[in-house]
């Protein structure tokens, strides 16, 4: 099982779902970063992180994956949201995301979303359709009130 998997299995049933897990550094320094966002779809608290941080933390204890010390840390999406499923572009509709690609990348504000392509607006009004999983977004706008 990797860590993706091992992380979702503890967080989904208490109504989170995992949208990065990164393990980064080597030796002494390395850290797991686990972001999180609520399948209700609202915001995130501190009393989220806290709850998912424990049970994260108690199922990598048991499950070991990890050789050598590391550290935990349990975060909100935050102002680098990435964006996945086409659940998370509908919910981003109308705002400007950053998009990489195999060959570059591009800011653009969400203009549709279908079943498996997202169509994005570049400044001067050309359109891109691009399939989904075809490529990485994060929020470069972040939305007045929560989505």
């Amino acid at each position: 099982m990797d860590l993706w998997e091992l992380v979702e299995n503890v967080v989904r049933p208490l109504g989170y779902e995992p949208l990065e897990v990164r393990l980064h550094g080597a030796g002494k320094t390395q850290v797991l970063t686990v972001r999180l966002e609520r399948l209700d779809e609202a915001p995130i608290t501190v009393a989220d992180l806290q709850r998912a941080n424990r049970v994260i933390g108690l199922e990598l204890d048991r499950a070991d994956p990890i050789r050598g010390s590391y550290r935990l840390e349990v975060e909100s999406p935050g102002p680098d949201r990435p964006l996945i499923t086409r659940r998370h572009f509908e919910r981003f509709a109308g705002l400007k995301v950053k998009v990489r690609t195999e060959e570059g990348g591009f800011t653009g504000r969400v203009v549709a979303v279908g079943e498996d392509a997202v169509t994005f607006e570049l400044a001067g009004g050309e359109r891109r359709t691009l399939p989904l999983g075809g490529f990485k977004a994060t929020l470069a706008e972040w939305p007045s009130e929560p989505r």
